[in-house]
C-alpha cells in the first residue's frame, strides 16, 4: 500500500526528530574518545571537538598505570559475569514454577511478587540485613541483593507461557519430566528471552555504584564504576609516583578522565551487538504476531 503525502512528511518528520536524539546520545561519546586520544596542547587549547588530534594513547596507559583501574576492571568483569549467571539461575527456577497452570496458590505467589515492585524494605534495613549476615566486603552482598528482579521475572514467565502446549505435551509423552522439559524444551526455545534478560541484569551489575559504595569497604574489592567516580572527582591522578615527568607533562587531568569514561563504556558496546538479534525478538515478547 503506497503511504499518503502525509503518512510521508510524518515518516519523514520521525527521521528527523528520531535522527537528533540519536546524535545527542553519540555525539558527547564521540567527542570523549576524541579528547582521550589526543595530545595535551590540543585539548588545552580547545581545538579537540569529534576527531582525535595528534593521535596518542598516553592517557590510556596512564589511566591503567597511576590508578587501580586494571584491578578494578577485573573485579567488574567478576561481578557482572558471576552475577548475571546468579541472577538468570534464580529467574529461570522462580518463572518457570509461576508458569505452570497446575502450580497450587500460584496466583498469590504472584502477587506477592509485584507488591515488592511497589514496597520495599528501605535502604537502612536491606544494609543491616546484609551487615548481620556478614556479607560486607563480599561480593554476595551486591550479587544476593541483585539476585531476581521482579520485572524480568514476569518477563520471562511470560515467555514461558506462550511457548506452544503442544511442544511440551509431545515432550512429555516422551517421557519428560518436569526438569528434563526445562532443560531440553523450554530454555532452547527461551534464548531471545535468555539474552535479552543477560543484557538487563549484565547492565545493571556493571554500572553497579550505590551498592559498591555501601557493601565494598576495601578498595582492591570496588569496581571500575566506583573508581572512575572517584577518579572523576579528585585531581591528583597525574601526581602518583609510578609516572616519570614526561608522561605527567604529556597528558591532562581531562584526558584521563575521559579514558575511564571510554572503558566504563566500552565493553557494553562490544557486547551489545552479539545479543541485538536475540533481544530485538526478545522485546517483542506480547506484540500482536499474525
Amino acid at each position: 500500500m503506497k503511504a499518503t503525502k502525509g503518512e510521508n512528511i510524518f515518516y519523514a518528520a520521525n527521521y528527523v526528530v528520531l535522527g537528533l536524539i540519536a546524535l545527542t546520545c553519540i555525539l558527547p561519546f564521540i567527542h570523549i574518545v576524541a579528547l582521550s586520544l589526543s595530545d595535551r596542547s590540543s585539548v588545552d587549547s580547545g581545538h579537540v571537538f569529534f576527531w582525535p588530534i595528534g593521535l596518542q594513547f598516553t592517557a590510556y596507559k596512564i589511566f591503567f598505570i597511576a590508578s587501580p583501574a586494571f584491578n578494578a576492571f577485573k573485579n567488574s568483569i567478576i561481578i557482572t559475569l558471576v552475577g548475571v549467571a546468579l541472577s538468570l539461575l534464580g529467574t529461570i527456577l522462580a518463572a518457570y514454577p509461576l508458569s505452570r497452570s497446575y502450580l497450587i496458590g500460584r496466583r498469590y505467589l504472584v502477587l506477592g511478587m509485584v507488591f515488592t515492585m511497589l514496597f520495599s524494605g528501605g535502604l537502612i534495613p536491606t544494609y543491616l540485613v546484609i551487615k548481620n549476615m556478614h556479607l560486607i566486603d563480599s561480593y554476595w552482598a551486591l550479587w544476593l541483593s541483585g539476585f531476581i528482579s521482579t520485572y524480568n521475572m514476569l518477563l520471562m514467565r511470560s515467555y514461558f507461557e506462550n511457548i506452544p502446549y503442544e511442544v511440551q505435551e509431545a515432550a512429555r509423552i516422551d517421557g519428560c519430566n518436569d526438569t528434563s522439559l526445562l532443560i531440553r524444551i523450554i530454555l532452547p526455545l527461551s534464548l531471545p528471552m535468555l539474552a535479552t534478560l543477560a543484557l538487563f541484569y549484565g547492565i545493571g551489575f556493571w554500572n553497579s555504584f550505590m551498592n559498591v559504595l555501601m557493601y565494598i569497604n576495601k578498595s582492591e574489592l570496588q569496581n571500575l564504576t566506583v573508581i572512575v567516580q572517584a577518579m572523576l572527582q579528585q585531581n591528583d591522578l597525574l601526581n602518583s609516583p609510578s609516572l616519570n615527568s614526561e608522561e605527567q607533562a604529556a597528558v591532562a587531568t581531562e584526558m584521563v578522565k575521559a579514558v575511564g569514561v571510554v572503558v566504563m563504556v566500552v565493553p557494553m558496546l562490544v557486547v551489545y551487538p552479539f545479543l541485538q538479534k536475540y533481544f530485538v525478538k526478545g522485546v517483542m515478547l506480547g506484540s500482536v504476531k499474525g
